[in-house]
């Protein structure tokens, strides 16, 4: 049972923020809400695009040509996020996991795409694994986000990439022969053509399938030297070899490069980009050295982990809909991920899903998290997201009916991934822009729908605050009226929980048999609501507000 305490949402301080009102809801947050990854909360942004808290650091690396719209810097930083993790803009959207994209060093320059000419702000186009994109703030700015995020109970995932390098530019050569290819473009006809081959033109991809022992590229030895950290670069190099007691092949170069990240700054998990473009074997490697490197993170800070978890490795692993079972199929071979390492893959089914009644969904998705989890002993998830940065076709593109968005991908199970500004309506369209330029508009700051923010507020605590939103059985239910009402009943390591959620039903009173899920003398609140609800004789009369009940047990 929870002990209660009243959250009112702080108004931000900031300038950028002053249109966020207070909400009145309460919630049943306790000081350490259970923690659950098939439950989790992850809000996903693009660092760039989210809040500028630092304009100091806009325009430290040159990038001074004329781009296509939104397809440039913007000003997003480390500093940014810090805000709004203070200003507990993200605990009071319930979310307990961030996913940053990658803060790798990103090519100087950058190039025409057809779509206007493009820099690296998204974090996909690495030019140094071992150094942070100074757009973004330094590593030290980077860790003590991590610890912020921690000090508010939320969890940090990490974007990786590790199959290729940016693109080759005047200002940033391509790395030899010996460490990437040139071609051919990935033709995705069999596994060997969606691996041993480069995703677009000007993207060499990384020879993760080279046995061939390798030495440094010259341009990052050169580089490492300019800036006075060769020495104590190769240093390290030569320990991880020694240690790890693997060949130095290109793909353990990057493992050791990207995995320092879990060893010097504490981040929790990794969203690893681009799955299926690296061999299974690779992906073996670099999970178990993602997992030793958090537990030497860990030993070496004990005073500052807030969990005993194993890292988290979630995948992107384009096309993969849960609802086909753990594997991928390229056509000539089935590929189950999850046997080497991963924890949880992104669901891309999720958001045309979405379109059905709620009652279909959710059964749907409780057939999905049983059948994953019983077809072997490991634990395998998957992330439901409705829009992303990458996916020109989102559940709602015109932002149109938010408030059925946020219900439908917060209460049903899996995990669930709120894209920024999804909360707040933020639009997918912009002026001029083309392309995924649309996906990646500014954070609406200035111009949020409060409505719709208060309403994912609500769904978000909740279901941080319940692991059986996400995670639990969706149990029979006796309602037989339009909309679906389940219950959720969850029951791990010694830790039980159990709700009623109600979802596209009628607005205004409504009553039910509650007496399969809570006990006569239990109290009960409508947390949507937040009001109290009087059980009798198993009976309880419930209010309806945008077609949502989130019924809880709460002590006095």
């Amino acid at each position: 049972m929870r002990n209660i305490l009243v959250l009112i949402l702080i108004c931000c301080s900031l300038n950028s923020c002053k249109n966020i009102k207070p909400i009145s809801s309460k919630t049943s947050l306790e000081t350490k809400p259970h923690f659950d990854w098939q439950a989790a909360n992850v809000y996903f942004l693009l660092t760039d695009r989210f809040a500028n808290g630092d304009t100091s650091n806009d325009n430290l690396v040159k990038r001074d040509k004329e781009t296509g719209t939104l397809r440039g810097f913007e000003g997003g930083d480390f500093a940014g996020i810090e805000q709004r993790i203070e200003d507990g803009y993200f605990t009071d959207l319930g979310v307990n996991a961030i996913w940053l994209t990658p803060i790798f060093e990103q090519i100087h320059d950058g190039v025409d795409e057809g779509t206007g000419f493009t820099y690296a702000y998204h974090g996909y186009w690495a030019k140094d694994w071992t150094a942070v994109e100074p757009a973004y703030g330094t590593i030290g700015e980077f860790k003590n986000l991590v610890q912020l995020a921690h000090s508010k109970g939320i969890r940090i995932l990490l974007d990786v990439v590790i199959n290729h390098t940016g693109p080759v530019t005047q200002m940033d050569p391509q790395w030899p022969e010996s460490w990437v290819r040139t071609g051919p473009t990935c033709s995705y006809q069999d596994q060997e053509s969606a691996v041993s081959c480069t995703l677009t033109n000007n993207l060499p991809d990384i020879r993760t399938d080279s046995k061939e022992e390798v030495d440094l590229p010259e341009i990052l030895v050169n580089k490492w030297k300019a800036e006075g950290r060769y020495e104590q670069e190769v240093k390290e190099l030569n320990l991880f070899f020694e240690t790890s007691k693997l060949p130095r092949t290109p793909a353990n170069y990057l493992i050791k490069w990207v995995t320092d990240y879990a060893r010097e700054t504490g981040v929790d998990g990794f969203r690893v980009d681009t799955v299926k473009h690296v061999e299974e074997s690779v992906w073996a490697t670099f999970n178990e050295q993602a997992k030793l490197a958090f537990n030497e993170w860990k030993e070496n800070n004990p005073e500052k982990k807030i969990h005993d978890d194993e890292f988290f490795i979630m995948g992107e692993l384009y096309g993969y809909s849960a609802a086909s079972g753990r594997g991928y199929d390229f056509g000539d071979a089935v590929v189950d991920y999850f046997d080497f390492g991963y924890d949880a893959m992104i669901n891309f089914s999720f958001k045309s899903d979405a379109q059905s009644d709620y009652k279909t969904l959710f059964k749907k998705y409780d057939q999905i998290r049983s059948n994953l989890l019983s077809e072997k002993e490991d634990t395998a998830v998957f992330v439901n997201y409705i829009s992303s940065h990458d996916d020109g076709q989102p559940f709602d593109p015109a932002r149109e009916k938010m408030m059925e968005s946020g219900s439908k991908l917060l209460l049903t199970p899996g995990i669930s991934q709120i894209y920024y500004g999804d909360e707040t309506a933020r639009s997918l369209e912009a002026e001029n822009a083309n392309g995924d330029a649309n996906l990646r508009t500014n954070m609406n700051w200035d111009n949020v729908d409060q409505g719709t923010l208060a309403h994912w507020q609500k769904l978000g605590r909740f279901r941080r605050d319940h692991p059986a939103v996400g995670a639990g059985e969706v149990l029979p239910s006796n309602y037989k009226g339009s909309g679906s009402v389940t219950t959720r009943s969850y029951s791990k390591d010694g830790y039980s929980d159990k709700v009623i959620i109600g979802a596209g039903l009628p607005n205004g009173l409504l009553t039910l048999n509650v007496s399969e899920t809570f006990k006569n003398r239990m109290q009960l609140r409508n947390y949507y609501t937040g009001e109290r609800v009087a059980m009798k004789n198993g009976m309880v009369q419930i209010q309806v507000e945008n077609g949502i009940i989130l019924l809880e047990s709460i002590n006095e």
